[in-house]
């Protein structure tokens, strides 16, 4: 087993404390955070001073002098759930922090000062102290980084001057082994393929995002990093800016947050409302929210849930829709989507998606406008995928879901 780096100065406690980073050198006390043991839940309690010029961080955490508990087990409140590792960090925790305890607060505490939007977990109340790792490696460090991840999924000694190449917190949602680095100054996120994958799918990844960039679909940068047998996927972060770091909410939050449904119309209804007022921005995205659930459908992305999806919030506390990330085929022939549709529900249908189109901000002539683009570029995916690489063997297994004819019978119908 490998040692933990970090353990000599963590000890377990029930209470962490919460810091704004949207200026990371000049860090702001949030408030409180307390172990709810019945719920095996993370509370949150506003600091005076948050009070008096902070903001909500979600819509269920209202600027009220409260402590907000989770409403359900084994989550922290409202905007702090964003703040713990996805499921890859959490197995990175375990293996390579291995802390004495294992309790969503250890969880949020252990996933770094690199997580996901401006959030950050600290030890102490008067500075932000939270877990550090050390520099950002580097492309050149890939193959060390690779290392690692095997060696954390086969249960294999990992030295510690080696662990601090994986971070675990640097995404929402996902299972998928990564790390993050440090290219050309920027944070881009690597991710490897999944053990028994039978295709390469960091590489079906970015062709699959070039695609959808061709769809008129804002996307995370994305960049093929060669490993010799098969290949990383690089994706530049959306939450860091100028040296600024941003607020994010995953749909699931926010939706939560709302007292909605997990569903497409939903998530549009919340950009029309907390949307950017100027400019139209708040329509534009809620049709490029459309054009996202239609290219889900065709391209047979069933794994489009509620986590890989989120929202931005701007220096007025608006919401922005994010560029896209984590759009790739799942191979299941699902025939039904993770989040609703339309009137049919979650039904990966092109008539379900245009049943509630009203929702988007759209006539039926603009969403069938909208399909008919879709669906003209999905018509052209084996010659996209070949251009970015992909395999031929890899087309003909993805072809046996995208072509099926529950799909391909709906694309040539409107392209």
């Amino acid at each position: 087993m490998s040692e933990a780096p970090n353990q000599a100065a963590y000890e377990a406690r029930d209470t962490l404390y919460l810091w704004w980073l949207g200026q990371p050198d000049a860090p702001v006390l949030i408030g409180d955070l307390h172990l709810v043991r019945s719920l095996r839940g993370v509370s949150l309690r506003y600091s005076p001073t948050w009070l008096a010029a902070g903001f909500p961080l979600s819509e269920d955490l209202p600027l009220l002098d409260h402590e907000f508990i989770p409403t359900e087990k084994d989550v922290a409140a409202g905007a702090v759930d964003d703040a713990r590792p996805d499921r890859w960090g959490e197995r990175v925790i375990r293996y390579l922090d291995r802390p004495a305890r294992l309790s969503l607060m250890e969880y949020l505490y252990f996933a770094g000062d690199e997580r996901f939007g401006a959030l950050g977990v600290s030890l102490a109340r008067d500075r932000y102290l939270p877990r550090r790792v050390g520099s950002l490696p580097k492309l050149g460090d890939v193959t060390a980084i690779e290392g690692v991840v095997r060696s954390v999924i086969a249960g294999e000694a990992v030295a510690p001057a080696l662990a601090r190449l994986v971070a675990p917190g640097v995404t929402m949602g996902g299972a998928r082994p990564k790390a993050l680095l440090d290219m050309d100054g920027a944070q881009w996120v690597l991710k490897f393929g999944e053990e028994g994958d039978t295709t390469d799918s960091p590489l079906i990844e970015h062709a699959t995002m070039r695609l959808a960039a061709e769809c008129s679909i804002r996307v995370a940068a994305t960049r093929p990093i060669d490993l010799g047998r098969g290949h990383a996927v690089a994706i530049r972060r959306f939450d860091r800016a100028d040296g600024r770091r941003r607020h994010a909410l995953s749909a699931c939050v926010a939706l939560k947050a709302a007292g909605e449904e997990m569903g497409y119309p939903e998530l549009a209804q919340l950009l029309r409302r907390r949307g950017p007022v100027a400019g139209g921005v708040s329509r534009l995205q809620r049709r490029e929210l459309f054009r996202r659930m239609l290219f889900n459908i065709l391209i047979d992305n069933t794994d489009d849930h509620e986590k890989n999806h989120a929202l931005l919030m701007n220096d007025r506390g608006e919401y922005e829709l994010s560029p896209a990330f984590d759009v790739l085929p799942a191979g299941q022939a699902l025939g039904y989507q993770q989040m609703r549709v339309g009137s049919d529900g979650a039904d990966s249908t092109l008539a379900n998606a245009l049943s509630e189109c009203g929702q988007f901000g759209l006539t039926m002539k603009e969403a069938e406008q909208d399909v008919r683009l879709v669906a003209g570029v999905v018509g052209h995916w084996r010659q996209r995928f070949r251009e970015a690489g992909v395999s031929a063997a890899d087309i003909d297994a993805l072809a046996q879901q995208i072509d099926r004819p529950a799909l391909l019978d709906q694309r040539r119908a409107w392209a």
